[in-house]
């Protein structure tokens, strides 16, 4: 029976892809701890050049959308599309090679972004030959998802794997525009664009590696995974078609929303808060689609802390996609943009959206890719969501207070116009959220090191139990 599901599905590389997401996702944590706790006491840097917070910043933020990330969407991708498709993953080599050639291109990320090499660009960082590098397992990585839907066994496509395929081509898009530039060296390299063209690009480019990378990607996680987990159809099947093709041709219109107050034309700012403010729509339908497939099931919720984790991204994602629009208005943005408010929207995103949905995500792949029944450990499971659930909330809350204090006394003046706080008064008053940031963080990578023993324990464990888990119809798929 083992044999038969290793022959008919090609979990090899998805088990390669989830276990790195694991070892990825703590080794980036732990930088992101480290810098919060640099930002509290900067002397921890101990002197040294390249563990400064300007070097290791971009490492934290590559490390954890780019490791932990993307080797969750390429896991749950390969796993998802053979799944709904009933096929073996097309191009089985092929698929190793994005395996190795993705590894190979996060360790030339930790080798030269802490020694400077850096282009300078939010989320896009790399320089030119590892740019280039990226181009080339991303076009692999679409010849195999693609090819595995075109040779699919069911006349259907399943609504994840919209998503996912959305996501491999939008990604593909904006990397290789953002991407353009004029080497100098072997690794220095300029944009092609300059000035507010080059900031409306990067920005067009940075805001929808967040809204296909970080968001239609772990969708595609939770059109599968939610279902799945409950053990019921998705709500509205109608409703995830809508949510699929408003969120789209919304998302990528956006961007300009991070330049408010800047250079750029007016006009294009007010374009970019006005589509931000449409995307509030099919954001939340889609986070309603999922929430509402617990429907006569919410019983489950007390007993099963993988759907747990998955609801309760979906609730994060939810005050995600409403803070953003709302932040986009420029009113609003005059007090948030440049604070730690900002901080607080973006990590109650990353740490609550999408670290929830991939673990959830993980614990419910990791058994089945395995042979096991389930997780070494399910008190484990319930102990990780808690730390992780606190460590969260005190996070995102110190921020949020961090950052409104901050626009407040940013914009206070005296009567004769002069600042009635200097630069170092704010920071003073800052300092006590960065401690229980550090805190929140701290409780955040716990969890992580509970999931990674977890993980091993269940990986290294007994035999196989349940070698052979039958194909999903597409009612649950």
């Amino acid at each position: 029976m083992s044999e038969n599901i290793e022959t008919t599905y090609n979990y090899r590389v998805v088990r390669q892809f989830a276990i790195m997401s694991v070892v990825w996702g703590v080794i980036g944590m732990l930088v992101g701890v480290l810098l919060a706790a640099q930002l509290a006491w900067p002397e921890l840097n101990l002197g040294i050049p390249w563990l400064t917070y300007g070097r290791i910043r971009p490492l934290h933020t590559n490390a954890v959308i780019f490791a932990f990330g993307g080797c969750a969407l390429m896991a749950t991708s390969y796993y998802v599309v053979q799944r709904t498709c009933h096929v073996r993953l097309f191009a089985g080599r092929l698929a190793g090679f994005t395996f190795w050639g993705w590894q190979f291109i996060i360790l030339c990320a930790v080798l030269t972004l802490p020694l400077g090499y850096t282009r300078g660009k939010e989320y896009a960082e790399l320089e030119w030959p590892i740019t280039i590098m990226i181009a080339v397992v991303w076009i692999a990585y679409a010849i195999v998802f693609f090819g595995t839907l075109a040779k699919r066994k069911v006349e259907h496509i399943y609504v994840a794997n919209w998503f996912y395929g959305a996501f491999i081509l939008a990604v593909a898009l904006l990397h290789v525009v953002n991407g353009a530039s004029i080497p100098v060296s072997y690794l220095k390299s300029y944009s092609v664009y300059a000035g507010v063209q080059d900031a409306m690009v990067q920005w067009w480019y940075g805001h929808n590696a967040v809204g296909f990378f970080l968001t239609a990607g772990f969708l595609g996680m939770m059109y599968y995974f939610v279902p799945k987990q409950t053990g019921r159809p998705i709500y509205s099947y109608r409703l995830s078609i809508v949510h699929f093709w408003a969120l789209i041709f919304t998302y990528m219109w956006a961007g300009p929303h991070h330049l408010q107050y800047t250079a750029l034309p007016d006009w294009v700012q007010s374009l970019g808060m006005v589509f931000s403010l449409i995307l509030l729509a099919p954001s939340w339908g889609g986070m309603i689609n999922g929430v509402m497939t617990l429907s006569g099931a919410w019983s489950k919720l007390r007993s099963d802390p993988i759907l747990r984790f998955l609801i309760v991204s979906l609730s994060f994602y939810g005050m995600s996609t409403f803070e953003g629009p709302m932040m986009a208005i420029k009113t609003v943005n005059a007090l948030s943009h440049y604070t730690d408010w900002g901080i607080g929207h973006v990590h109650s995103g990353a740490l609550g959206w999408v670290g929830f949905i991939t673990i959830g995500s993980l614990y419910y792949m990791i058994p089945r890719l395995f042979g096991k029944v389930q997780m070494y450990s399910t008190k484990l499971i319930e102990v990780h969501f808690w730390t992780a659930t606190i460590g969260v909330v005190m996070y995102i809350s110190a921020m949020w207070i961090a950052g409104v204090m901050q626009g407040i006394m940013w914009r206070s003046f005296n009567d004769d116009g002069t600042l009635t706080y200097t630069f170092i008064e704010g920071v003073k008053a800052t300092y006590p959220y960065y401690v229980i940031r550090l805190c929140g963080g701290a409780l955040y990578i716990t969890g992580m090191l509970v999931m990674g023993y977890n993980v091993a324990k269940t990986v290294i464990g007994a035999e196989a139990v349940n070698p052979a888990i039958p194909a999903p119809t597409l009612a649950h798929a």
